[in-house]
């Protein structure tokens, strides 16, 4: 009978393995059968995609410029008299400006040809007594005739330009710079007087190379002057360079303002110009657009309680709003706010605030 022992000991053992092994599978199986806490959803704002009228603007800055001046200068030597105008004066067509005396230089002229003159007529006497005594041939008699005739000719001259010479203005205007003061003495050529057309003032830009062939001349400009802070003005485009400053790589772009306002040279001007512009186009806030790891240029759309993940096509961005040329439909809504960690397919909840 003793034999018998272990495998009844042996028996027991293995029933209780089993056991423990059974209610521990069980146990395990009863915890992954639970259900799992749902995902929370990604708060979000959203727009709608509508239709609008958009356009690209070139924000640049230049000065007030006259393109008509008058920059006058002597016309001979002699001292400045009679200085009539100043800086900031008005001028009409003929104005006097001021003279440049040369009287006192041109007398010593004026005796010396007197002299001569005299000195032809005393030599066509004598030829003339010589001539009708046959002394000497006719034909000498008519070059004495002319040597008189080109010395009292050379006296004429001088006499009618003896005056001092009045510097008159060429034209209506308002007078820059006056570069002299009485009693200097000039010379040919000197620099005298500078003085602009008021209705020729202009607005100069330069506008950079990557946009320079592209500007047409019925462009809009709009114009903000510093000198006038709040108002905003409007300008039309007079003269486009054909062709490029070679050391800054610019065209250079000519702008009159439309509105009858009194403006001066050297005023800093800012101004905008519409480069580009498209009617009745698919708009959608600029904070909808994402750009990919890749590139590429993505929108998420509200689809059934979910964000879905749009490649699209834009344009024009302007004034918060961006055109969109493909991807999108009309009246589709898009999240504009929440869609920073965005996935296709994420459960989203539409909030009307800013999300948390």
């Amino acid at each position: 009978m003793k034999p018998a022992i272990p495998r009844i000991i042996l028996f027991v053992f293995l029933a209780v393995g089993t056991i423990v092994t059974v209610s521990g599978i069980s146990s395990s199986q009863k915890e992954t059968t639970q259900p799992s806490s749902p995902t929370k959803a990604a708060e979000v704002k959203v727009a709608a995609v509508a239709r609008g009228d958009i356009a690209r603007f070139l924000d640049l800055s230049g000065t007030v410029e006259p393109y008509r001046i008058a920059q006058i200068a002597s016309p001979a030597e002699g001292p400045i008299m009679n200085i009539r105008v100043w800086e900031g004066d008005r001028v009409e067509v003929g104005s006097l400006l001021m003279a440049v005396g040369r009287k006192k230089g041109i007398d010593a002229l004026i005796v010396s040809l007197r002299e001569d003159v005299r000195k032809e007529e005393d030599n066509y006497i004598r030829v003339k007594g010589l001539v009708e005594e046959d002394a000497l041939p006719a034909e000498q008699l008519d070059n004495a005739k002319s040597s008189l005739e080109k010395a009292r000719s050379q006296l004429i001259k001088a006499e009618e330009t003896m005056g001092d010479y009045s510097i008159l203005a060429p034209w209506r205007g308002i007078v820059s710079r006056v570069k002299v003061r009485e009693g200097d003495f000039v010379g040919p050529r000197a620099p005298l007087i500078e003085i602009y057309d008021p209705g020729s003032l202009i607005i100069r830009l330069a506008l950079p190379e990557a946009v320079a062939a592209g500007i047409k001349s019925d462009m809009k400009l709009e114009v903000t002057l510093d000198a006038f802070p709040g108002s905003l003005f409007h300008a039309r485009i007079v003269r486009l360079y054909p062709y490029l400053e070679p050391r800054t790589r610019t065209r250079t772009l000519e702008a009159k303002i439309i509105e009858p306002i009194e403006i001066l040279p050297g005023m800093f001007a800012r101004v905008r110009l519409q480069v580009e512009s498209v009617t009745d186009a698919l708009v959608a806030p600029v904070e909808a657009v994402k750009v990919s790891p890749r590139g590429k240029k993505i929108i998420f759309v509200v689809n059934q309680g979910t964000a879905s993940r749009r490649e699209v096509e834009t344009g024009i961005e302007n004034g918060g709003r961006i055109e969109i040329k493909r991807g999108l439909s009309l009246g589709e809504q898009v999240i504009v706010a929440g869609n920073e960690n965005l996935t296709d397919g994420t459960r989203i909840q539409v909030r009307e605030g800013k999300p948390q």
